[in-house]
């Protein structure tokens, strides 16, 4: 065993000397998900609150009442709805700023908005303004989305295919280390160790904020270092657009998607692992509400429940992701964990103890992070930067957002039958994302091995 992991020590050390992008890449990465992983356990927690007063404008919450319902039975649903909403509305911004700037403009942009973003809700969180719980849990949503897009479109564009498939592991691995030191930072801020408290004090939460800016910065950094070698790669294509506007519509990238086979079989994937993962988390949430009382209790459990999706995900991440991907390419990265997610929503059917529940949310979402994501992002490799900016855009969020609000109501109207029946239903959704990523694997074997335009 231990010359096993000798090898691939040597092999990581070697790739690091090979690609210094991958440094770089590493660093940024991990400073991304560590800000955002800071951020999330918060996030969470507001969603898992049954007080609707702490989350939403009290305008809001009087408004419900008055007309007969309680908002707070409706609490993930309702910022479901936002977050969908915000991403229509946000979506042909993005497309604009990418038709319109070179990538060395809006790259940096979109990151400086989000610092700027996080400095805002520092002070609504000291104001004490109702509703910025609400605005908080649909910001971070956004930021997570947008800000990961935009990652694995640029490292499409620093590495090419068989680069992406001998390093994309590594720099999931480490966005994964920083996905476990977010929540450790978040608790050891909030609930320092007995041993440190007569010198530290703990930090509200407005102060995490700042951190989870900081880490942002570090992000720009990392892109501005890596720049060169995306220039590098465009004139190894013979192509000198990287630095360039795209131009085009703002709405190209849902064109885009309705067009090409590829893109609507990874549409379809998204949309159905999305529906997967909702109605687990829904469920999940109203297990949560009931067993915890306080916020502070959700926000711990949420942090545990992350550790352990995270480790699960870097060991697969170190010990397979990077072989199977060289070796057997993104079939059994994208097909793996669509049939262990039928799998684990046929034994929940069966047995919907809320020990199974966290078991296989852990197993599916650490499948999603280590194999299937990676696979899809090598495919982005392949097609034109259009599809890379501006077709990934789209599908990353509308389609992401949407299938989120879509199955976030489907979970409320079934919920009322008993958790049997949502796991039942999900093993038919499960079965729709196994079809669509058995649909992607036929597609993707007619692009070329690097990125050119279809």
């Amino acid at each position: 065993m231990n010359t096993v992991a000798d090898g691939r020590l040597r092999r990581f050390r070697r790739a690091l000397a090979d690609s210094p992008p991958l440094w770089w890449s590493l660093l940024y990465f991990f400073s991304l998900l560590c800000g955002y992983y800071v951020l999330r356990p918060v996030r969470d927690a507001m969603g898992a609150s049954g007080d609707a007063a702490t989350v939403f404008p009290r305008w809001l919450v009087d408004w419900s009442a008055g007309h007969g319902f309680m908002l707070g039975e409706y609490n993930l649903q309702v910022l479901f709805t936002g977050t969908f909403v915000a991403m229509v509305l946000l979506q042909p911004v993005y497309g604009a700023l990418v038709a319109r700037f070179p990538r060395r403009v809006f790259l940096p942009a979109v990151y400086l908005v989000f610092i700027a973003c996080l400095a805002g809700f520092y002070w609504l969180f000291h104001t004490g303004i109702s509703g910025r719980g609400a605005a908080f849990f649909i910001w971070v949503a956004v930021f997570n989305l947008f800000a990961v897009t935009v990652f694995w479109s640029f490292m499409a564009d620093v590495f090419d295919n068989e680069d992406a498939k001998r390093v994309y592991g590594y720099i999931g691995a480490g966005g994964t280390i920083g996905a476990l030191t977010g929540p450790a930072i978040t608790r050891f801020l909030t609930e320092p160790p007995e041993f440190v408290r007569p010198w530290f004090e703990p930090v509200e939460v407005a102060s995490l904020l700042l951190v989870s800016a900081g880490f942002l910065a570090v992000c720009l950094l990392c892109i501005m270092r890596l720049r060169p070698w995306a220039l590098r790669r465009e004139r190894q294509q013979g192509s000198m657009t990287g630095g360039a506007p795209m131009g085009g519509s703002v709405m190209a990238g849902l064109r885009l998607v309705w067009e090409r086979p590829l893109l609507r079989a990874l549409a379809l994937l998204m949309f159905f692992g999305v529906g997967v993962g909702t109605l687990l988390y829904n469920e999940q949430a109203a297990i949560v509400r009931a067993a915890f009382d306080t916020d502070e209790e959700r926000t711990a459990f949420y942090s545990m429940l992350d550790g352990a999706i995270n480790t699960l995900t870097l060991l697969v991440q170190l010990l397979l992701t990077r072989w199977l991907l060289r070796r057997y390419g993104v079939a059994p990265a994208l097909l793996g964990p669509a049939l262990a997610i039928l799998l684990g929503y046929c034994l929940l059917a069966g047995s919907p103890l809320p020990l199974m529940v966290a078991i296989v949310q852990v197993v599916t979402r650490a499948g999603e992070f280590s194999l299937a994501k990676p696979a899809r992002e090598t495919l982005y490799t392949r097609v034109d930067r259009e599809s890379r900016y501006k077709a990934k855009a789209a599908i990353d969020t509308v389609v992401y957002r949407g299938g989120d609000l879509a199955f976030a109501w489907v979970h409320k109207a079934l919920a009322v039958l008993g958790s049997s029946v949502v796991f039942l239903a999900g093993i038919g959704v499960a079965a729709g994302m196994t079809t669509a990523a058995w649909a992607v694997v036929r597609a993707q074997r007619k692009l070329p091995d690097e990125g050119r335009a279809q």
